[in-house]
């Protein structure tokens, strides 16, 4: 996985490591999670670029730098430098002062990698969907580029995903069912983690089962690489709009919000959406529908609305240890990523 500085090795989407990549970084995650060494990097920088607000991701990311002898610099959009233009060749008349291709290319005159969290517009889906800022960045960063979520995906929280999978049912996923199931929120979260994991899940074998509202689609073209990845490995991928029969037979029970796409954009009409659906909450009847089912939920989770306390802090509940396994997966990747050639 090593990258000369002529040709920085990105990771966007958790597809951009292949099957044994993967492997590679979560055994690895396995024996530094049990006090192996994991390569030295004294002296090596990565620039943390937050245009969002971030608390696991952000902190995860430092200890790990910190734990294999690096250093992060960190930068908050919102306080330490300003808006940056992406678009190319346009006339900067507006209110971005410098483009992303300067900012990148000195940057990366300064670290060994730069780890992005970009921040959509929020305003039209198709346009944000393209994920055009973190592309960018990788277009003309001269070092590794790190996506710590962006409007499509968040392959660091699949990573630590798969790792808390592979401890809570053993190392071979295959023929293993997972249900993912959207929860009730006022303020509801990206896909992006569910994409990210919906793909992971089908590549490492597992049955799955997709439910949410009607209206609550997720991408189309994240759906349709979905049946194809479960048609590459063979196994069933549903699409249902009943909690209650994803959940039924699962081993783990996947739960979070996500915005339905169809309003995104407007808050008014997303608002009155949610106010109509109601029960999607995972509490001990839903979980008792699964196969002795364990609850994963990426955080942050609202409490007796996503999911109840009695489920969260609960024996099956997984959710501290998939916070815990971002550390671990994160010191992985960047030994893997930033070890010397």
């Amino acid at each position: 996985m090593g990258s000369s500085p002529a040709t920085p090795r990105h990771f966007l989407r958790l597809q951009d490591l292949d099957t044994r990549e993967v492997d590679d970084v979560l055994d690895l995650a396995g024996r530094l999670r049990q006090g192996v060494r994991g390569a030295d990097l004294q002296g090596r920088t990565v620039g943390l670029l937050f245009f969002r607000g971030s608390l696991r991701t952000r902190s995860s990311f430092e200890v790990a730098l910190h734990q294999l002898g690096g250093h992060a610099l960190n930068l908050n959009a919102a306080s330490d430098f300003w808006s940056l233009e992406e678009r190319t060749g346009v006339v900067m008349d507006g209110e971005a002062p410098e483009h992303i291709r300067d900012a990148a290319e000195a940057l990366s005159c300064y670290v060994d990698a730069l780890a992005i969290r970009p921040a959509p517009a929020g305003r039209v889906w198709e346009r944000d969907r393209l994920d055009t800022g973190i592309h960018a960045w990788a277009q003309h960063s001269k070092v590794p580029v790190i996506n710590m979520e962006s409007a499509l995906w968040h392959p660091l929280q699949a990573l630590a995903d798969l790792m808390t999978l592979r401890d809570a049912l053993g190392g071979d996923l295959r023929g293993r069912r997972l249900a993912i199931t959207w929860t009730r929120s006022p303020a509801p979260g990206s896909p992006a983690g569910v994409n990210s994991m919906l793909l992971a899940a089908l590549r490492a074998g597992m049955e799955v089962s997709l439910a949410h509202p009607r209206g609550f689609d997720l991408d189309s073209a994240v759906l349709d690489e979905a049946r194809g990845e479960a048609q590459r490995s063979g196994v069933e991928f549903q699409q249902v709009d009943s909690m209650d029969t994803a959940v039924e037979g699962s081993h783990v029970v996947y739960a979070r919000s996500w915005w339905p796409l169809s309003s995104y954009g407007n808050p008014t009409l997303t608002a009155s959406r949610l106010a109509r659906e109601t029960g999607w909450c995972v509490d001990e009847r839903t979980l008792a529908l699964g196969e002795d089912a364990r609850l994963m939920h990426p955080m942050p989770v609202r409490r007796n609305l996503e999911v109840t306390d009695e489920v969260l802090d609960g024996p099956r509940s997984l959710i501290i240890q998939q916070a815990g396994n971002r550390l671990h997966t994160q010191k992985g990747l960047l030994s893997l990523l930033l070890r010397p050639s």
